[in-house]
């Protein structure tokens, strides 16, 4: 198995407008093309950050994880699952693909 990290710096000022739209159907349609472990929004408590300051952007607002049986799935599965009618209709409800401020992605081994 591996797991990707999925980290988005949405404007956190579009959180409330994020959540709808994930809640009112993005959230479903991911759950029923890939394996998802769990979706997480910032909410207002403060974070916590020790060792070195973060950059102007802060910390993720969005994080999202997927289990995969392997990186080859991961890559072919991918390809398709957000290229497909359906989910550039739900994207379309997205607040704006102007407000990912930045997104990281990385993959994991569970140890």
């Amino acid at each position: 198995m591996i797991y990707e990290i999925r980290n988005y710096f949405y404007e956190p000022t579009l959180m409330k407008e994020y959540r709808a739209w994930a809640e009112g159907g993005a959230l479903d349609y991911i759950r029923a093309n890939v394996d998802l472990v769990g979706f997480w929004i910032s909410n207002d408590e403060p974070n916590q950050v020790a060792g070195k300051p973060l950059d102007e952007l802060g910390s993720a607002t969005v994080t999202w994880i997927i289990r995969w049986p392997d990186i080859e799935t991961r890559h072919d599965k991918m390809a398709t699952v957000f290229d497909t009618n359906e989910w550039k209709e739900i994207f379309k409800g997205n607040p704006g693909f102007e407000h990912y401020l930045r997104t990281e992605i990385k993959f994991a081994d569970a140890i």
